[in-house]
């Protein structure tokens, strides 16, 4: 192997680390609030830990309504650098919530947060994929560092709170996001120009209208999946607490028992990314989002370790949908405008369902847990009509002509 294969298969290898641990650091931010907003709430001399969730809408808004110009700007201005902004802005923003001296404090600079996280989906997943000869298995494995950083924020959070402060629970992760930049400045090389700028690469053709309706489907399923998302990993750690009342009482106990649910159910990503190489996106969708309204059911009903059990089988089906709009995106959209699309995608699903987040406290204080997981159960249900509604893979109908 030459020096210059070399190279490049080291900074493929240091652009893929660095890609996942960003999406790693995205949802880990974004739940740690989650995590720790019993110990916030009583910091803060609030009596219920609900009455403080609708102070994180921002965070959720700015997640979504960011995305759009991120994915903008990274078709016309580069990835790499939007990848720097990213990693040192929502480093930043962290240790900025450590510093909150009551709510509308912590409301700023969770919204902050929330701003720079939005950089992370409609740029660092193009950047992964654009050269990867198994787009399904790499997206299945950055989903599995996604939600890996949902179950580190779920045990790391416990930790850190029962043993040195909610404050330090955002101060730690802010460390290693500024650390992880510095790393992907001095690791991973800068691009060949703007991908919008870049000659189109030779793919199957996408009829205007089978382009239209993959759009629509992947809005609506987008939609709906990232409501279920923001529900049950914004709500577990208290639907825990709740169903498991007198087995695990402990903040640390608690998010341990949290994490191993995500690190399970983060497994089903791969198992997904696999499949999808292998047959088309609704193939595989289908029988996924549809398990997941019998699941809810069930879930709405269990208690104690029965009710443990259903979470598990729910959040792997859970879990197991996310790769599918980056792989509609990678099928459908030639990558001098996948940042833009991912971006307007990622702007109505989360600016829609971060409502969702905002209303989980008062929602549950009005109707109670168990409503909430049926209510979950009709979402799903909308999801799976949709994905009904997906168009067969051109590339894979093209093969078998």
């Amino acid at each position: 192997m030459d020096a210059t294969g070399s190279s490049l298969r080291g900074s493929r290898k240091a652009l893929g680390l660095l890609i996942n641990a960003g999406h790693l650091i995205d949802h880990l931010m974004l739940l740690i609030f989650a995590t720790a907003v019993a110990t916030i709430a009583v910091d803060f001399g609030f009596s219920r830990w609900e009455d403080l969730m609708p102070y994180t809408m921002g965070a959720f808004i700015m997640f979504g309504l960011g995305s759009l110009p991120s994915g903008r700007i990274g078709d016309l201005w580069g990835r790499r650098p939007m990848m720097l902004v990213f990693f040192f802005g929502i480093g930043a923003s962290a240790i900025l919530v450590a510093f909150a001296q009551g709510p509308w404090q912590l409301a700023a600079a969770l919204t902050l947060v929330g701003a720079f996280a939005s950089i992370y989906h409609p740029i660092g997943i193009p950047m992964l994929v654009r050269d990867s000869p198994n787009p399904g298995l790499t997206i299945g494995i950055n989903g599995l560092a996604g939600n890996l950083g949902i179950a580190v924020a779920a045990v790391s959070t416990g930790l850190l709170v029962q043993y040195a402060g909610w404050r330090a629970a955002f101060v730690v992760p802010g460390i290693a996001s500024l650390a992880c930049g510095v790393a992907f400045a001095l690791l991973v090389p800068g691009e060949s120009g703007a991908p919008a700028s870049r000659a189109a690469r030779a793919s199957a053709p996408v009829p205007r209208a089978t382009l239209a309706r993959v759009v629509l489907v992947m809005t609506l399923t987008a939609v709906f999946a990232t409501i279920v998302f923001n529900f049950t990993t914004n709500g577990n750690l208290e639907l825990l607490r709740e169903r498991l009342s007198g087995l695990a009482t402990e903040p640390a106990k608690l998010g341990a028992l949290l994490a191993l649910v995500y690190v399970i159910a983060s497994l089903a990503q791969l198992v997904v990314g696999w499949l999808l190489d292998r047959y088309s996106v609704r193939q595989v969708m289908v029988p996924v989002v549809a398990l997941q309204v019998p699941l809810f059911v069930l879930a709405a009903s269990a208690e104690g370790w029965t009710f443990y059990v259903a979470l598990v089988a729910l959040m792997i089906v859970v879990f197991g949908a996310i790769p599918f709009t980056d792989t509609m995106v990678v099928r459908f959209v030639d990558d001098r405008m996948r940042s833009r699309v991912s971006g307007a995608r990622f702007f109505i699903a989360f600016g829609v369902s971060s409502a969702a987040v905002g209303l989980l406290g008062p929602a549950v204080k009005a109707a109670g847990f168990t409503t909430m997981l049926f209510t979950m159960a009709a979402v799903a249900a909308c999801t799976t009509l949709c994905a009904m509604l997906l168009p067969p893979d051109p590339a894979r109908e093209q093969a078998r002509r």
